[in-house]
This record gives structure tokens, C-alpha cells and sequence, in this order.
């Protein structure tokens, strides 16, 4: 209460993984904090879990990964033929451009906010993931240059942000609210 009451409304998003305790629920929903979902855990079990597509909630956030997870890619080719099967078939494709069946899976998730990683993006391998939880070192080494982006990349993102209904709305000019409001 006292951070709220002393910096205010808050983008807070609550790392509800692991094990979670009924407090920390109570927590995260007495605030309003929306919960992440991470796809990389949804595969290889029920169709109950609570990371497939299918279970994510609107007031939550999902993530093709984190930073604590490996590249999607790099996850990807770790799995079990098992997993990467189940991963085949709930997405309905065929595995050879993972970390973008994945980027998709997301955008078109009803969470309220999509978020993918810079390296799920390049469909970068394990050799690029970020961070070794419990791991003194080694992390944090990886680091983007310029000449990583491709140029299909914008476009494409742009493409599923437009279809997905996740683009921001672009300001009106000046010019274009005035015809507008002349029209009324």
C-alpha cells in the first residue's frame, strides 16, 4: 500500500513462476498486477496447462521467453521429441521456424501485453541466451549489434502486430482531425 500511495499507479507486472504460494495470488489480484505467461513452459504436458495459448488470461502478460530461459530456438532443439511433437501440433507447424511460430503464438494471445525477446526475433540459437539462473558465470554476455537485423524483420513484426490487433493507435495529424470534424 505504501508504494502505491507514494508513487502511484504503477506498471508493475508480477513474476508469478515457480512455485506460487496463495498469498502471493492474493497479492498479485488484490493490486491488479497481471501474471506472466511463458510459452517455452506450455509444451510437453496437459492441455491444462496454464501457459498454453488457450488458458492465458487477458489481464496477463506472455513472453516467448525470458532472460532466464534459453533462446526459443536454442530451446526448441533441447526438447524431447515428445515436446517438440506436442509444440508441431498445437501450433500447426513444422518446427523449422520455431522462434517465429512462437512470436506469432504470442501476438495472437489474448494477453493483454506480448513480449518477445531480441533473440527469438534474430531466431537466434542457445549459444546467445542471456542468462544461467543459479550460474556465477557466463551470463549476461550476449549483446545485439546493429548488424543482426535483418531486413524482413521489421516488417514481418509489424505485420503480426497489425494483424493481432497489437499495433498502437498513430495520433491523428492536425490536418486529419480537422477534415474529420468538419465531416461531422
Amino acid at each position: 500500500d505504501a508504494l502505491l500511495q507514494n508513487l502511484g499507479d504503477l506498471p508493475i507486472i508480477a513474476e508469478d513462476l515457480g512455485v506460487i504460494t496463495p498469498p502471493v495470488e492474493e497479492l498479485r489480484d488484490r493490486y491488479g498486477f497481471p501474471g506472466m505467461n511463458i510459452l517455452q513452459f506450455a509444451f510437453g504436458s496437459a492441455a491444462e496447462n496454464r501457459f498454453l495459448p488457450h488458458n492465458i488470461k487477458h489481464h496477463s502478460v506472455v513472453y516467448t521467453g525470458t532472460h532466464d530461459n534459453d533462446t526459443t530456438r536454442g530451446w526448441y532443439e533441447s526438447e524431447s521429441d515428445e515436446t517438440r511433437d506436442h509444440v508441431r501440433r498445437y501450433l500447426a507447424c513444422d518446427g523449422h521456424d520455431i522462434a517465429w511460430d512462437l512470436v506469432r503464438a504470442a501476438n495472437a494471445s489474448v494477453a493483454a501485453l506480448a513480449i518477445v525477446p531480441m533473440q527469438d526475433l534474430l531466431n537466434l540459437p542457445t549459444a546467445a541466451r542471456m542468462n544461467y539462473p543459479g550460474r556465477l558465470g557466463g551470463n549476461w554476455q550476449w549483446r545485439y549489434t546493429r548488424d543482426m537485423l535483418e531486413p524482413w524483420i521489421a516488417p514481418r513484426l509489424a505485420d503480426l502486430t497489425e494483424l493481432y490487433g497489437r499495433a498502437p493507435a498513430i495520433p491523428e495529424t492536425d490536418d486529419e482531425a480537422e477534415v474529420e470534424a468538419s465531416q461531422d
